[in-house]
C-alpha cells in the first residue's frame, strides 16, 4: 500500500488535481482510499458526485466514542472510498487536530486494509505545523507531491513545503515524490517548473494544462474523466496517474533560499532586472 500525501499553496487546485488523479488510478482497476484533510470537506465531492459527505468530527460529535466504519467511509466513483475529517465548530479548537482524530479512528476500525493499493491525503494549504503536518510527521504518507503554478506564491508555498519535508525526512520515510504543475499560463511556466523541481532535487511529475473543461466537470459535480472520458485533459490526468504509479525517485528535498527562488523567477523574465 502506497499513502500519497498532496500539498500545495491554498487554492493551487490540490482537491481538483487529487480527485482527478484518484479517478485515473480507480479507472486503471487501482483500490484507493481518500482522505480530506481539510475542515471544509471538499476533497472528495467530486469522487461522490457532489454529495456532502458527513465527516469524521462531526460524526463523533453526534454519534460519540461508538463509531462504525461504514458510518464515515463512502464508496464513490468506481469504489474509492472516500473520508472527509472535518473539523471543529468554527471558532472553536485546532482545525489540524481533526486530522490526527480521523486518521487514528480509521486505524482502529481497520480501514487501512491490506488490499487497498493506495491511500491519498489531501492536506489543508501549505500548512506543515502541528496536525496537518500528521501524514509527514508521523510518517502516514510516505510519498508527498506538490501541486504549484509558475506565479510567485505558489512557488514560494511549495519550498516551504519542501523544508517541512527537509526536516521529517530526517528522522523518517518520507519522501518528496515530485512537483505537480496546475498550470495557470504564465510565460515560461513549463520551464520554470522544471527548474524550480530540479533545484529541489526532485523533478516534475507532471504539466497539467490548464482547460475550462476541468470547471466544466466541477460544475457536473465529477471529475473530468467521469464527466468526459475522451477528452484531452481526462488523457492528462491518466499520464499524471500513470507517471505517479511508476514513479521511483523519492528524494529528501533541498529547499533553495529565498533569495535564489526571486533570482529563479527573475531568470525567467517575471520581473525587471
Amino acid at each position: 500500500m502506497r499513502e500519497v500525501a498532496i500539498y500545495g499553496k491554498g487554492g493551487i487546485g490540490k482537491s481538483t488535481t487529487t480527485q482527478n488523479t484518484v479517478a485515473a488510478l480507480a479507472e486503471a482497476g487501482k483500490n484507493i482510499m481518500v482522505v480530506g484533510c481539510d475542515p471544509k470537506a471538499d476533497s472528495t465531492r467530486l469522487l461522490l458526485h457532489g454529495m456532502c459527505q458527513k465527516t469524521v468530527m462531526d460524526t463523533l460529535r453526534d454519534e460519540g466514542d461508538d463509531v462504525e466504519l461504514d458510518e464515515i467511509l463512502v464508496p464513490g466513483y468506481k469504489g474509492v472510498k472516500c473520508v472527509e475529517s472535518g473539523g471543529p465548530e468554527p471558532g472553536v479548537g485546532c482545525a489540524g487536530r481533526g486530522i490526527i482524530t480521523s486518521i487514528n479512528m480509521l486505524e482502529s476500525l481497520g480501514a487501512y486494509e491490506d488490499s487497498l493499493d493506495y491511500v491519498f491525503y489531501d492536506v489543508l494549504g501549505d500548512v506543515v505545523c502541528g496536525g496537518f503536518a500528521m501524514p509527514i510527521r508521523e510518517g502516514k504518507a510516505e510519498e508527498i507531491y506538490i501541486v504549484a503554478s509558475g506565479e510567485l506564491m505558489a512557488l514560494y508555498a511549495a519550498n516551504n513545503i519542501a523544508k517541512g519535508i527537509q526536516k521529517y525526512a530526517n528522522n523518517g520515510k518520507v519522501r518528496l515524490a515530485g512537483i505537480i504543475c496546475n498550470s495557470r499560463k504564465v510565460d515560461n511556466e513549463l520551464e520554470l517548473l522544471e527548474h524550480f523541481a530540479t533545484e529541489l532535487g526532485s523533478q516534475l511529475i507532471h504539466f497539467v494544462p490548464r482547460d475550462n473543461l476541468v470547471q466544466r466537470a466541477e460544475i457536473n459535480k465529477k471529475t473530468v474523466i467521469d464527466f468526459d472520458p475522451t477528452a484531452g485533459q481526462a488523457d492528462e490526468y491518466r499520464a499524471l496517474a500513470k507517471a505517479m504509479d511508476t514513479n521511483d525517485m523519492f528524494v529528501i528535498p533541498k529547499p533553495m533560499h529565498q533569495d535564489r527562488l526571486e533570482e529563479l523567477m527573475m531568470e525567467y523574465g517575471f520581473f525587471d532586472v
